[in-house]
């Protein structure tokens, strides 16, 4: 059912795709042998320029050779390109370029071994070399390793009279790139340091930062691996195992069970190879496909469409992602080719060679559905659309090797040249040396569009173009572009697929997961162990106050003191501002109960005013009493100060005004605690004396001991005055507004002042309590001495242990507690016996209890 689905798609419904994608969609037949021992090499080609046309048939004999397909693309690309250059009157006017194929030219390895050890005596057992002077500087064309290369170069420079100069299609190799060592050596490939960028931006796209890697065990892949290295770290994507596949076969069978079993227990889901095709990964890649491994696949090339010989439709469920190199599309590739040989090359033969395709937009059918077709009937389904041959990146690489090759002989040619030497061995090294440098120069844009630079500091940025690929049955695969990367867009935004192929593309099958840790979401950080990859990792909760919303974070972020973090941890909270306002039932109460003192304490005033001639009011020393009410008004009247949103201003008068108005208030009490005494302890033959103590005694005692309190409090203010204090730490998700102490020790100087009088004025009440006289205030005062004592005393520790509102209100109780203590113990039983006991405020009863008291004594 889903193959109808799928065919009835892929005829009827036109793509969606973005500009840069064209809908073509490659194919190809499996061989139903795998020739594991057939690891073909690459081939030398040798072209010069002559002076006489050359026609399309001169290299008919390309079709008597037996060889690798591969090899047969690239001497058929070899003779496309050298044919559209003879026909183009614009370049290279009456000259011609030629090659000769012969049978051993992609047997070089045991060749040029032979080459070596002999005396290389005459040169005509070079493969494909032409036996007659050149009249222009040849060129040979290769694609083989680096180190048959290298032998190659060493023979073409020193055992032959005649320079060459050679031009390698094959990959990239940092040791041939030097321009000193290989003067006339020019490499087509670039390196693979854009593909890592490009095979990273994709694993990055999808989520991956776990995946494994298969690479060939030769120089190749060793500078390619560290290429990898140095994205993935950037991209923070690690590695779950690196294969290193030998290039011997005899080594690579000794270990391929190991490499088996090494991809069938990884955790990955995601497995990079990186090769090339007939090497012992791609043998490798095939017998992993046949024994049912399910990863996705991201290789290098298009060599890597499944070739197993299993009858399967969609035999892995992920498919393979490859990356090829982004060129034009060439036409009239399959013309040529099919009328050098239409009888060899027909359709279904091309196909066979895995080097058709076809465009995916057409519609007809002779099949209902791809499941149920033969080998045959799917070919033939096939052939009813517009096909054409597909050009791989070597094939593209000798393309533009020939018209390089051309377009650089054509400007050397119509250079002019003076006291050229006559001597034809010189002139042929004089004429290599100038070409040589001419290549390496040139810049043209070649028949397909693409422009082609060949100096190496200024080349083209490297393109890809990324391909799906799916199992057909009977081996036909199936090859959708799904996207491209390109290194002419920002950073960032290199990578691009069209996300509606690639849905239609990969059908319901569900994108999975490679990872090697499940994410840490918001509120959690990664956390590593010794030893552990980077993207193995544990996640832990955020430390307090400090968050993340994002997954995968390294390092919380700490929130900013005016916030917290939230339950979750995942966002931060503007904390709340805390101070004790009039308005929180607190506050409130407080308010309330200073003004209810306030107001209690000045009737008490006006009730003592009203009765001062009473003989209660007269024998406590009126002036006293006055005094000692007012400052008990202001006492109650401070806490005001201490409600409501704090500032400088007030912060100085809370602590100024409190120590000040108590310490008039203790003061008083002593001056009246003094008075007492002297005026029971003086004799009556003193009574100047005890006249003079008495009427004297408060008018020192109150502004010295008062002026005292003061130079502690300007003192106060001179060091370390209060100030307004913000505490966004004490309380979570709070931040406390209060006034701070400024200087502490002064602070406790001022309390511990009042705390003198207020234990001077309690002992010395104490002793006198037993004094005769009808009105002593001794015992009220020492017991509101002993409340004041005990309130402040209480208040220190209980203060300490509490922050923010409620250390205000303990202040704040203090204040109250002993103001009310003082007007409780010395005023109320006074004005109880004025308003109630009218008969004990009278000189009868005066004189009563001073009989009763000298009568007892």
């Amino acid at each position: 059912m889903f193959t109808m689905i799928f065919l009835f798609l892929l005829l009827n419904i036109p793509l969606l795709m973005v500009d840069f994608i064209h809908p073509r969609c490659f194919w190809r037949m499996k061989q139903n042998e795998d020739k594991d021992g057939n690891l073909g090499t690459g081939c030398a080609f040798f072209l010069q320029s002559v002076h006489w046309p050359v026609e399309k048939e001169h290299y008919s004999d390309i079709f008597n050779i037996q060889m690798h397909n591969e090899n047969h693309k690239y001497a058929l690309a070899l003779a496309f390109a050298i044919c559209e250059i003879n026909r183009n009157p614009d370049l290279l006017p009456n000259m011609s370029l030629i090659f000769e194929f012969t049978r051993d030219a992609c047997d070089w390895e045991s060749q040029l071994n032979s080459v070596i050890q002999s005396s290389l005596k005459n040169h005509n057992i070079l493969p494909n070399y032409i036996c007659k002077e050149f009249t222009k500087c040849p060129m040979a064309l290769t694609g083989l390793n680096w180190t048959t290369t290298l032998k190659l170069h060493t023979i073409l420079n020193n055992f032959i009279s005649q320079q060459f100069l050679q031009v390698t299609y094959g990959h990239f190799h940092p040791v041939l790139s030097d321009n000193e060592k290989f003067p006339y050596l020019y490499q087509m490939a670039s390196d693979d340091k854009s593909l890592a960028l490009a095979l990273v931006s994709f694993i990055i796209h999808f989520g991956w930062n776990w995946v494994g890697l298969a690479i060939s065990n030769n120089d190749q892949g060793i500078q390619f691996l560290s290429y990898l290295r140095r994205e993935m770290e950037k991209g923070t994507v690690c590695f779950a195992f690196v294969n290193m596949i030998p290039v011997n076969m005899h080594l690579y069978m000794s270990r391929a069970e190991m490499y088996y079993n090494q991809i069938m227990t990884s955790s990955t889901n995601v497995v990079i190879l990186y090769g090339y095709a007939d090497s012992t990964l791609a043998l490798s890649f095939r017998m992993w496909e046949s024994l049912g491994i399910e990863k996705i696949w991201v290789t290098n090339s298009l060599w890597a469409a499944t070739l197993s010989k299993k009858d399967h439709t969609f035999d892995n469920l992920y498919g393979t992602y490859a990356f090829g190199q982004h060129h034009g599309e060439i036409s009239g590739f399959k013309n040529f080719v099919q009328t050098l040989n239409p009888a060899k090359y027909s359709d279904e033969h091309l196909a066979k060679l895995e080097w058709m395709y076809f465009n995916c937009e057409v519609s007809a059918s002779k099949c209902k559905t791809l499941k149920n077709c033969s080998s045959n009937h799917s070919l033939e389904w096939l052939m009813v659309h517009t096909l054409d041959i597909a050009f791989t990146g070597g094939s593209y690489d000798i393309y533009n090797a020939v018209y390089s090759f051309a377009h650089a002989l054509h400007e050397m040619t119509f250079q002019m040249f003076d006291n050229l030497p006559k001597d034809n061995g010189r002139e042929h090294n004089y004429s290599c040396k100038k070409l040589c440098s001419i290549l390496r120069k040139t810049s043209f844009t070649n028949p397909v569009g693409d422009r082609v630079n060949m100096n190496q500091r200024h080349k083209q940025k490297e393109e890809y173009d990324i391909f799906y690929i799916w199992n057909f049955p009977q081996g036909l695969g199936i090859k959708v572009k799904i996207g491209m990367f390109s290194l002419y867009f920002p950073s960032g935004q290199q990578l691009h697929l069209s996300e509606d192929v690639l849905e239609w593309a990969k059908g319901s099958a569900q994108m999975p997961t490679s990872a090697c840790s499940a994410d840490c979401g918001p509120g959690f950080r990664k956390s590593w162990k010794n030893g552990m990859a980077t993207c193995c990792f544990h996640c832990k909760l955020c430390p307090e106050n400090e968050i993340s919303n994002e997954t995968n974070v390294d390092v919380c972020a700490r929130c900013p003191e005016d916030q917290y973090a939230n339950i979750k941890q995942n966002r931060c909270i503007p904390k709340a501002v805390v101070f004790l306002s009039y308005e929180e039932p607190l506050g409130m109460a407080l308010s309330l109960i200073s003004l209810g003192f306030s107001v209690f304490t000045i009737v008490l005033l006006g009730v003592i005013v009203k009765h001062h001639n009473t003989p209660i009011v007269k024998a406590n020393n009126r002036t006293l009493t006055y005094i000692l009410l007012i400052s008990l008004i202001f006492c109650f009247l401070c806490p005001l100060l201490f409600i409501g949103h704090p500032n400088s201003t007030i912060c100085i008068l809370q602590q100024i005004t409190f120590g000040v108005v108590f310490t008039v208030s203790v003061s008083t009490v002593l001056a009246k605690t003094i008075t007492v005494i002297l005026a029971f302890k003086v004799t009556a033959s003193q009574r100047m004396m005890k006249y003079f103590l008495v009427s004297r005694v408060p008018n020192y005692i109150i502004p010295t001991f008062t002026l005292f309190q003061v130079i502690l409090c300007a003192v106060w203010l001179g060091a370390s005055p209060p100030s307004v204090d913000i505490d966004a730490k004490s309380e979570h998700g709070h931040i406390i507004i209060a006034c701070h102490k400024g200087s502490v020790t002064t602070f406790y100087c001022v309390l511990g002042y009042l705390g003198t009088l207020a234990f001077g004025s309690f002992t010395l009440a104490f002793f006198s309590r037993n004094l005769p006289g009808a009105f002593n205030e001794a015992k009220s005062i020492t017991f509101s001495m002993l409340v004041f004592c005990s309130v402040w005393v209480t208040f220190i520790p209980v203060y300490h242990s509490t922050k923010g509102k409620i250390m205000v209100a303990v202040e704040i109780f203090s204040t109250l507690a002993s103001s009310a203590g003082m007007l409780g113990c010395i005023f109320v039983p006074k004005c109880y016996t004025i308003l109630f006991r009218e008969d004990q405020n009278s000189l009868v009863m005066i004189r009563m209890k001073s009989s009763s008291h000298a009568h007892i004594s």
